[in-house]
């Protein structure tokens, strides 16, 4: 590990518990700067309301450090969106935001979205997934954003679970996203969950972004925003425990292909691969080939867009 990452990694790791939410409510009005929620959501149903019910009694009516809850349904089949309202959230559909740009499946298509229907200065991403969630998840990576002005992005970092082992969780991260990391931005070495879906940013910095559509965003938010702000503005945080629902092997190997198209993109613009995935499944006859698309399309950053612009002046 490079000597920077070792310094780093002192100065800017630290844990949810070292600053209490009473001291982050103290420097949220001395700063004057507001924070909002954003849960991306695909048929959630199960989990968005247990989130959005813990992040609004404890963040919002219990000390009033989070100033809007938007959950952005990105097109579900079940009741994710009358869940995330009743526990309430304020509900947007993924179509009905800049219609003039059809959208397209992905997650990182609905986070950059989410920049033109939220307010804060500051904006956390927090996946709606997560079982057991607790508050510290958004506090916690909120929190050295609102104390040091020197700070531009947090990422959350916990341990994850797989099947009751500790640990095994974030195959994706172990065997495709830290290798390229280390190999290619040693500097970014020392984050312990890189592709976690749990973080927070200034928007200055957000709306400077291109966003990948896909499983690639939070690897390229990662990469760029190590180049526009530079290491030391970026950090993460101890949160504990992440529990989630797991996807099988072959969705991670969708997951793993995109994320090391978004890792090519940055690495040689305009040297482009096949942008698809074979894989395989056992069929009647066989062994039978399934052939993905692998997410290519980028959104530019958010300032290019004139309705953002329009609403900044507004």
């Amino acid at each position: 590990m490079l000597e920077e990452v070792e310094r780093w990694l002192n100065a800017r790791s630290w844990s949810a518990a070292d600053r209490p939410v009473q001291h982050l409510l103290s420097a949220k009005h001395a700063t004057g700067q507001s924070v909002s929620v954003v849960l991306p959501a695909l048929d959630e149903e199960a989990t968005v309301g247990d989130i959005v019910s813990v992040i609004r009694r404890e963040l919002v009516l219990g000390v009033p450090l989070v100033d809007e809850i938007v959950v952005v349904d990105s097109g579900s089949s079940d009741r994710t969106s009358e869940v995330a309202a009743a526990a309430g959230a304020r509900v947007v559909h993924r179509d009905a935001i800049l219609p003039r740009i059809p959208a397209v499946p992905g997650k990182g298509e609905v986070l950059w979205r989410s920049l033109l229907v939220t307010g804060g200065d500051i904006v956390c991403f927090v996946d709606a997934d997560l079982r057991e969630f607790s508050a510290d998840f958004v506090s916690g990576i909120v929190g050295p954003l609102l104390t040091d002005p020197d700070v531009h992005l947090v990422k959350a970092m916990y341990d994850r679970p797989l099947a009751g082992a500790a640990g095994q969780g974030g195959r994706v991260t172990e065997l495709m996203a830290r290798p390229l990391l280390n190999m290619h931005w040693p500097q970014l070495a020392g984050f312990v969950q890189p592709l976690g879906g749990e973080y927070a940013a200034r928007r200055s910095l957000l709306e400077r972004l291109p966003f990948p559509v896909g499983y690639g965003v939070e690897l390229g938010m990662l990469v760029d925003a190590l180049h526009l702000v530079g290491l030391d503005a970026l950090a993460q945080v101890d949160v504990g425990v992440r529990v989630h629902r797991h996807q099988d092997g072959r969705a991670l190997g969708r997951m793993a292909a995109a994320i090391y198209r978004t890792a090519q993109l940055r690495l040689a613009r305009g040297h482009l691969v096949r942008p698809a995935l074979t894989q395989f499944e056992r069929g009647v006859d066989g062994f039978e080939p399934r052939t993905y698309a692998v997410d290519t399309e980028e959104r530019p950053p958010v300032t290019e867009i004139a309705e953002y612009a329009a609403r900044r002046v507004a």
